[in-house]
């Protein structure tokens, strides 16, 4: 089993691709960036050395790495990974207290409405209990 210490980037050294299994990061010139022959992306090395963020202005959020001198570790899970569990648990929260007050009221097109929340909230429940950790 490899460490999950994570081991400073040499600048100077050849590293796989964390995007890209195929793919290689080369040292750019000059500075303190490697470029991957495969995907095209530039990373950068940050935090005195340790991580590895991707430079990219279509993706909303840094993914960084770090290297452990085997594979590259996911340094910061970021928040697009956790967003959906997170939506799908208030939208059952909000069930939860919805329900029963809907279910007092007797109202018949209301009833409609709350059997199919409850058809869209099973898939939801599917969702989350997927997602956890």
């Amino acid at each position: 089993m490899h460490s999950q210490k994570s081991q400073k980037i040499d600048l100077s050294q050849d590293y796989p691709c964390p995007c890209r299994r195929r793919g290689h990061l080369t040292p750019i010139a000059l500075t303190e960036a490697f470029g991957c022959n495969r995907c095209q992306q530039i990373f950068v090395v940050e935090d005195n050395g340790h991580v590895l963020e991707q430079l990219s202005g279509t993706y909303p959020y840094k993914r960084a790495w770090r290297w452990n001198g085997h594979q590259w570790i996911v340094a910061n899970p970021s928040l697009a990974d956790s967003t959906l569990p997170v939506v799908m648990g208030i939208i059952l929260i909000i069930m939860i207290i919805w329900l029963p007050l809907a279910l007092n009221k007797s109202n018949s097109s209301l009833l409609v409405l709350v059997a199919v929340v409850l058809l869209l909230a099973l898939p939801a429940l599917m969702v989350l209990l997927a997602y956890r950790r």
